[in-house]
């Protein structure tokens, strides 16, 4: 949960922190005061996009970091998953804006994406404010509430990955009747671009093979001549070979009576028998080579033939061209047993909807029991929040198979008996909407163990008593190992904060500067009674502060 936070130079605010405590607290303060930068300094926290312009005026950067502990909540395998120092009695969040529009975020001292900690921050604060009351708008939100309350998690993943096969299954298939059409309209030319490269019999070292034969019998007169002459100098009368073994039998003659010559005519010896198998092989070549014209114009035509089929195909190798013929016997053999194929394929496609289905079944089981136990504790918890003949409805419809099964979810809402139920964001009030967010978090944070749930003026739209009672359930929130905040206008709901921290504005030298400070018990008397009388506290609003106080104890 939240124990502490740092803001510098953010909007209004100089320098500002906050020291927070488990259960539940409230934060009051009048309309401008500040309250909602601290809301926006815990945002950014939360991986929300950053502004510039939220710098305090003639500041180059602002900070924000908060302390957690979530020696609670098993976060180890995110941190392990991240690579990033894990501490759970002090997990630190910081982020950093210049006025240059850089941003930076860590988490523990670790630089991280901004996505990584957007995605830790959704484990530590749910931040409900007025917006959020949208989402009774949104069918997803409303399936996701029954299936957090429904404990399906590992039901629902499994239905995923079953359901991201069959989707990858069905692309497949569509694929494969694609290509089979277009290969069946080209079937003629295919084939007769198979059968072209089929007879050119292609074998992958054929065209450099050819290409040297072409360039040696091209020259071959040349070669021919350069041989012959190689061959007179080394193995003539008087050539290389002749001379050396004269010059090696020279050294012998004289080894005895001058040892160093031994060892030259040895190394002289080596030299005659290499230059001898030198010249054996010289004169061989020059036996073999012989200009062909007709084997050359063979060469030539074949290699013609390669150039055609690269330059045709768009290639330049033959091994590409093999490559080319394979794939278009594959197409064609595609086309002959295509039906087969599409038979197989929809078989596949049949098995993995059958898995779909079962699962889908299993989720609706378990969401068709969720609901019933949603509609049993809304309606526990919306009639001591003034709606006595309150009724509502999870309504489960089916519907086409998809990311999240087959179930259609919505909520219906009638605060009275002589109203038909409709769709709760069509025909419930502002107050009404805020009692049912309120209860709804209230069942979710049961479900999800939420280290910290903060309220942003869910009392609107309502007073008196059902805010009393609105602040009963927010207390017992907090009192779970859980960490409740609520930012709030009522003094019914302020009085039965656990803590409570006042926000207000000082003109200083520098301007409007935002602060906080939590309350003595004296303060916490004066600040209620001035939320019942306004700027002029009378005697009255304090013992009416007073009582309210100590409903609370």
């Amino acid at each position: 949960m939240l124990q502490q936070l740092y803001i510098k130079n953010f909007t209004l605010i100089d320098e500002l922190e906050m020291t927070f405590h488990p259960g539940f607290s409230v934060i009051t303060g009048e309309t401008g005061a500040g309250k909602s930068i601290i809301l926006g300094a815990l945002g950014l926290l939360l991986g929300q996009r950053a502004d510039a312009k939220s710098i305090k005026s003639g500041r180059d950067r602002c900070v924000i970091e908060a302390h957690f502990d979530v020696s609670r909540y098993d976060l180890s395998a995110f941190f392990a998953e991240k690579d990033i120092d894990y501490d759970a009695t002090d997990c630190i969040l910081r982020r950093e804006l210049t006025a240059a529009g850089k941003s930076r975020a860590f988490i523990n001292d670790s630089p991280v994406p901004l996505a990584t900690m957007r995605e830790l921050g959704a484990q530590l604060i749910d931040i409900h404010s007025q917006h959020q009351n949208l989402l009774l708008n949104k069918e997803d939100f409303q399936l996701e509430v029954v299936d957090t309350l429904s404990g399906n998690g590992e039901e629902l993943k499994a239905y995923r990955l079953s359901y991201s096969a069959y989707r990858q299954a069905v692309q497949s298939l569509n694929q494969l009747k694609s290509e089979i059409a277009r290969n069946h309209e080209n079937e003629d030319f295919l084939r007769f671009q198979y059968q072209e490269l089929e007879s050119a019999q292609l074998s992958a070292d054929e065209q450099s093979e050819l290409e040297q034969a072409s360039e040696t019998m091209s020259h071959a007169e040349d070669i021919k001549s350069a041989l012959y002459e190689a061959d007179g100098l080394l193995s003539g009368e008087d050539g290389i070979v002749s001379r050396l073994r004269s010059t090696t039998s020279a050294l012998e003659s004289i080894s005895a009576v001058y040892p160093a010559a031994r060892e030259l005519a040895e190394r002289l010896e080596s030299c005659h028998i290499e230059l001898k198998d030198i010249s054996g092989d010289v004169s061989r070549y020059t036996d073999e080579i012989d200009f062909d014209p007709a084997e050359l114009e063979r060469i030539n035509e074949r290699l013609d033939t390669l150039y055609h089929l690269e330059k045709k195909h768009h290639v330049e190798s033959v091994p590409e061209l093999i490559a080319i013929r394979d794939d278009l016997q594959r197409q064609l053999s595609q086309i002959d047993n295509s039906d087969e194929a599409v038979a197989e394929q929809e078989k596949e496609v049949q098995r993995l909807r059958a898995i779909c289905e079962e699962q889908a079944g299993e989720l609706t089981r378990l969401r068709t029991l969720s609901a019933r136990r949603v509609e049993e504790s809304m309606r526990a918890y919306l009639i001591p929040l003034g709606i006595p003949n309150v009724r509502f409805e999870v309504k489960l419809a089916s519907k086409e198979l998809s990311a999240d099964g087959h179930d259609q979810i919505s909520f219906l809402f009638s605060a009275n008996t002589s109203t038909p139920l409709q769709p709760i964001a069509q025909v419930a009030s502002g107050g009404e909407i805020a009692r049912v967010m309120l209860s709804l978090k209230a069942m979710i944070s049961g479900a999800v163990k939420l280290p910290t749930i903060i309220f942003d003026e869910i009392d609107t739209g309502v007073s008196g008593k059902i805010a009393e009672q609105m602040a009963h359930i927010m207390r017992e929130m907090g009192d779970h190992d859980r960490q409740v905040i609520s930012i709030t206008h009522l003094p019914q709901i302020a009085a039965l904060g656990a803590n409570h921290y006042k926000v207000y504005k000082e003109e200083g030298a520098e301007g409007t500067v935002s602060h906080t400070r939590q309350l003595t018990a004296e303060e916490r008397v004066r600040e209620i009674a001035q939320m019942l009388s306004g700027e002029n506290v009378t005697e009255a609003a304090i013992n009416n502060a007073k009582e309210l106080l100590k409903v609370k104890k």
